[in-house]
Parts: structure tokens; C-alpha cells; sequence
């Protein structure tokens, strides 16, 4: 519930970026200047919810970074400067990324007292909740001012926190194996430490992708497109709906292709698919290419984080987590900033060049990571 929340909540944000956009007469850049502060919120609370999460329990910080984040999602169509925006976003970027962190941190737990690589259902629920968020998104774009959608989204937001935390706060953290007692982590600690950071790169690669499509592929389709509001908002509402496909089967892929295989087939179908949306001279070939860029970044993510896991316990999950949040969150800031130098079609492509980036990555890096391939 928490991970569908995560992602419903910040669908409904992006899915007004536009209208923000107008509304307080920024640049290209100074958005991304802007958006940036969400990144900037985001990394100074990963590095605190560490120790809040261990000093009152990942369940009860879970709670309390949702409720946070609801809120602060109704702050920014109150704003009408750039500086304004920015204050606000480091607000929203707390509550992000506090329950990012908190929320992975309790799956972790719970994945391994379940021992079952679990890990792409939690985020097939945020993905879900991304396509709920976005098609609401897009079918009221033009009925409702982003005030009243965003105040909307809050309520919804601190209801479902209610319901499914007061759920979460009852029920103690499962026990869970320590990375110094599951099997694996203690072989190779120098070794293993080098391929946590390079899992936590493949997924930084990735989500740079997925924060990119969040934040820029509407204004991409409503901008150089001319798609109308409801249509723009629709591209991150394939993005997310292929992505959801592809987690919700993405178990089944692993077993069938091993994880090596299915980082190397994912970086390159999301190559070939956000060279085809961010460069397509029609809505609907943009949306298709939006649509496999979705199928192929699906299972980057979660299967980097669950191979960091299963080299050094939780605290690879955690590492390579970070890693790759920061990648979500810097995506957007920086192709803003490349949109004011060269156009935003243009700075769309390095979402390609990292989804192959993180695709040689995994090919190179074969035989190192081998033990921890299904």
C-alpha cells in the first residue's frame, strides 16, 4: 500500500508540472533548477532515515515520511515564483525520499524472513500506483485547477496512510537475517563492496530514467508536440502502465533468463525505446516508444538492489537503493539544464545513453557477479 501510495502521489504531481510550469513563468532551466530542490530534499533525508529508522523502527518512520509527503503535494500549485516552487519542492523531496528509504527498508526486512525475491512486486505497486495517479492525472487536467487536483490528492494520500500505517504500526518488523549471518556476506568483503557499487550504478542509470520520464515527458509531448494537457499527461501514464507489466512478470523473467540477461535485454530495449519517444515526429510514435522504454527499465532496478542484497544482506540493498534514488532524483534537474543549452528532445536521449550504459555494465561485469545469478 505504501509503495502504491509512493507512486500515486507523485504521479499526480508530475501530471501538473506543466501547468506549474506556466503558472509561476519558469524557463526550462530555472524548473530544473527548481526541481532540483526536490533532489536536494531527498538526499540530505536518505542519510538521516537511516538512523530514524533504527532509532524508532522502519514501520512508524514509514508512517510519518507518508503523511509528510501527502501533505507537502498540495504546496506547490500554492506558489507563483520559481523561488517560491523550489522552497516548497525541498518540502516534497523530504517526505520522498524519507519514505522511499523507510518503506525499502521494511520490505528489506520482510524479504528476508520470507526468503522469496519479492522485491519487483513492491515496486510493481509503485508502479501501479504511478499509472493510477497519472491516468487520474490526465482525465482531469482540464477540469481541475492543479490547486484543487493536488489538495485532492493530499486528502486521498493521508487517508490511505491512515488506514494501511495504523495496520503497519501494529504488527512488529519481521526477524530477519543480519548481513554478517546470511551466507553470502562474509566471502569477498573487498570484492563484494566493488560490486555493490557497481549494482547501485546500473540502477542509478536507470532511474535516472525513470525520474526524467516522470517530470519531463508530458512538457516533452505538450511542448514539442503540441498534445493537448490530457494527452501529454497520458505519456507517463504508458511509461508507468508498461512498467507495471513488466514487474508484475518480472519474476518469472529472471527465472527464465537469468538476472545477468535481463539487465543486458532491459538496458537495451529502453535504449532503442527513448531514442524512438524522444525523438518521433508524432504523439503516438513517441508514446510507443515510451511505452518499451517502460518494458525494458521495469526489472533493471529491483533486480540491481536484490543482487546487492544477495552479496552483502541489507546493507547492499540499502547502499544500491541510495545509489539509484539519487539517480531518479537528479534525472529531471539535469535535463532541464541540457534542455536551455541544446532542446528537450535532445537532453530525452541521455535517458537512452544511461539505459545502455547500465547495459554494458551488466554484461561486463558477468563473471564477477556470477554467484549471485539465478
Amino acid at each position: 500500500m505504501f509503495f502504491a501510495l509512493d507512486g500515486f502521489v507523485f504521479a499526480g504531481w508530475v501530471a501538473r508540472i506543466p501547468a506549474i510550469k506556466e503558472q509561476t513563468g519558469a524557463s526550462e532551466g530555472a524548473l530544473g533548477l527548481a526541481l532540483l530542490c526536490v533532489s536536494a530534499g531527498a538526499a540530505a533525508t536518505m542519510m538521516a532515515t537511516g538512523r530514524l529508522c533504527r532509532r524508532f523502527g522502519s514501520h512508524a518512520t514509514t508512517v510519518a515520511a507518508a503523511a509528510l509527503f501527502s501533505l507537502s503535494v498540495a504546496l506547490p500549485p500554492l506558489t507563483h515564483s520559481v523561488l517560491a516552487l523550489g522552497l516548497v519542492l525541498l518540502i516534497f523531496g523530504t517526505g520522498f525520499g524519507g519514505l522511499n528509504v523507510a518503506m525499502n527498508s521494511a520490505a528489506v526486512d520482510l524479504i528476508a524472513a520470507l526468503r522469496r525475491p519479492v522485491m519487483p512486486s513492491f515496486h510493481a505497486a509503485f508502479s501501479l500506483g504511478g499509472v493510477i495517479g497519472a491516468g487520474l492525472g490526465g482525465l482531469i487536467a482540464d477540469q481541475l485547477s492543479p490547486v484543487r487536483h493536488l489538495a485532492l490528492l493530499a486528502a486521498v494520500g493521508l487517508v490511505l496512510t491512515a488506514v494501511a500505517g495504523r495496520t503497519l504500526i501494529s504488527l512488529p518488523a519481521p526477524v530477519s537475517e543480519t548481513a554478517e549471518t546470511a551466507p553470502s556476506a562474509p566471502a569477498r568483503p573487498r570484492a563484494a563492496r566493488r560490486l555493490v557499487a557497481v549494482f547501485g550504478l546500473i540502477a542509478l542509470c536507470t532511474a535516472y530514467g525513470e525520474g526524467a520520464m516522470a517530470d519531463w515527458a508530458a512538457l516533452h509531448l505538450h511542448q514539442d508536440l503540441d498534445a493537448s494537457a490530457g494527452l501529454a499527461a497520458a505519456g507517463y501514464s504508458v511509461f508507468a502502465l508498461t512498467m507495471t507489466v513488466g514487474r508484475l512478470s518480472g519474476t518469472a523473467l529472471v527465472e527464465r533468463l537469468g538476472q545477468t540477461r535481463t539487465l543486458v535485454v532491459g538496458g537495451g530495449m529502453a535504449a532503442a525505446g527513448m531514442l524512438l519517444g524522444s525523438l518521433a515526429p508524432s504523439v503516438w510514435a513517441a508514446l510507443a516508444g515510451f511505452a518499451v522504454t517502460g518494458l525494458g527499465l521495469a526489472n533493471i532496478f529491483p533486480v540491481a538492489i536484490a543482487r546487492a542484497g544477495a552479496l552483502t544482506g541489507p546493507g547492499g540493498v540499502a547502499a544500491a537503493s541510495t545509489l539509484g534514488y539519487v539517480g531518479m532524483l537528479l534525472g529531471p534537474p539535469t535535463i532541464g539544464f541540457l534542455a536551455d543549452w541544446l532542446s528537450l528532445s535532445a537532453a530525452l536521449t541521455t535517458v537512452a545513453a544511461l539505459a545502455a550504459v547500465s547495459a554494458v555494465i551488466a554484461a561486463l561485469t558477468r563473471n564477477a557477479a556470477r554467484t549471485t545469478d539465478n
